[in-house]
């Protein structure tokens, strides 16, 4: 094998022998190389970031650290969000759904101390009552400007079309995301009206970041939620 195939076999040979560790013996008679290459191989990945520390004991060896020896599928703090609010559209009493529920915590273990910290403030910024309804017209490039807003605390402009046709243009500044009375909807705190407003994302028909940086306002000015609804990741319901 070459050297970054190999790397990448060393790595997951650490990965598997967990807080155990394994020596560079073992490593590089697995691999079929000297133990001096070994050496090689896991300064390399030290300085690549992995934390990979010495063991003590009879003929050395190395131990990844624990965070690192989770499975290779690594989440983003808005990843770790997106497939706990999937989990949590899981009907009680259906299938697979004790499973879900436990699944759940379980993405938020698969994260670092401070990506654990800031998904745990994101999804604090979902609500969830029922399973949604799909909304074909949505715009993607809405959704993904609002998801943007949210998780980078950046001002954002849109246009809003309300149920009786008019058409606003607003700067808000995003504090939830609720998924109530069949709806998502984004609740943001209006500029132009200086209160917080309710818009349903399938009426915004266009979204932009902007570079203007806002502190984000805590949840409770929403006010309570709507009956049946809560944070879509925490303890399940």
């Amino acid at each position: 094998m070459n050297r970054t195939e190999r790397l990448y076999a060393v790595a997951e040979e650490l990965r598997r022998a967990g807080r155990a560790g394994t020596s560079g013996p073992r490593l590089a008679r697995l691999l079929e190389v000297s133990e001096r290459t070994i050496k090689r191989d896991v300064a390399a990945l030290q300085q690549a970031g992995l934390p990979v520390w010495a063991q003590a004991g009879p003929g050395g060896g190395y131990v990844l650290d624990a965070v690192a020896t989770l499975p290779p599928v690594n989440f983003t703090p808005a990843q770790a969000v997106a497939v706990a609010v999937a989990l949590a559209a899981m009907p009680p009493g259906s299938p697979f759904s004790a499973d879900g529920a436990a699944a759940r915590g379980k993405v938020f273990d698969a994260l670092g101390p401070a990506d654990r910290r800031r998904a745990a403030e994101l999804a604090g910024r979902v609500w969830f009552d029922a399973p949604a309804r799909p909304d074909a017209t949505t715009d993607p490039g809405v959704l993904r400007a609002v998801e943007e807003s949210l998780g980078r605390h950046r001002v954002l402009a849109i246009r809003y079309r309300a149920a009786s046709g008019e058409v606003t243009r607003r700067h808000v500044e995003p504090i939830l995301l609720a998924h109530a009375r069949g709806w998502w909807h984004l609740i943001a705190w209006s500029r132009d009206r200086d209160a917080v407003r309710w818009f349903r994302l399938s009426r915004i028909e266009r979204a932009d970041l902007t570079q203007d940086a806002y502190e984000p306002r805590p949840v409770d000015v929403v006010g309570e939620p709507p009956e049946g609804a809560g944070p879509a990741v925490g303890p399940a319901r």
